[in-house]
């Protein structure tokens, strides 16, 4: 563990930034990493992999804290029960079960869904394996398609 945060402490390289930046923007509060992966790839395009990584896991470990917060919140209050669409919603998590966590990299729903996985108390280590999926997918597709369509002049 102590070699990993080295390495993720290498200012040179912004993965630390890249890092932090990924993993609050999957808790709850709302900031968006796209910008920071964008622009650290764009510095260093030797940098592609290891950013997606890093990227790819601090989003992971924030969906992971979300999911614990989701159980948490399930033992404290249970306030979400009576609603017909809140109902329906849970319900759909249900039958999908951990198998939905493919979907956290959606804008607005998917850092929620991490926490209600939690509050349903749905297996923890499918949820993760599930959300790192579908994030790593998300941060590959997003960085190929803006590099495809702002190629400009890579450093590195």
């Amino acid at each position: 563990m102590h070699q990993l945060l080295q390495w993720l402490a290498l200012p040179q390289f912004g993965l630390s930034t890249v890092f932090v930046v990924s993993f609050i923007s999957a808790t709850l509060l709302p900031l968006g990493s796209e910008p920071a992966v964008f622009g650290l790839i764009k510095l260093n395009s030797g940098l592609f992999w290891p950013t997606i990584g890093v990227a790819t896991l601090g989003n992971t470990v924030g969906g992971a804290v979300s999911w614990w917060m989701g159980l948490g919140a399930h033992k404290a209050v249970d306030r979400a029960r009576g609603s017909a669409t809140e109902v329906r919603a849970l319900n759909w998590l249900r039958r999908f079960g951990a198998r939905a966590c493919l979907l956290s990299w959606l804008p607005v729903v998917g850092d929620p869904l991490c926490a209600v996985a939690g509050w349903l108390k749905l297996p923890f280590w499918p949820c993760l394996a599930y959300m790192a999926v579908g994030k790593f997918m998300r941060y590959l597709v997003m960085t190929s398609v803006l590099l495809y369509f702002m190629p400009g002049q890579l450093g590195g």
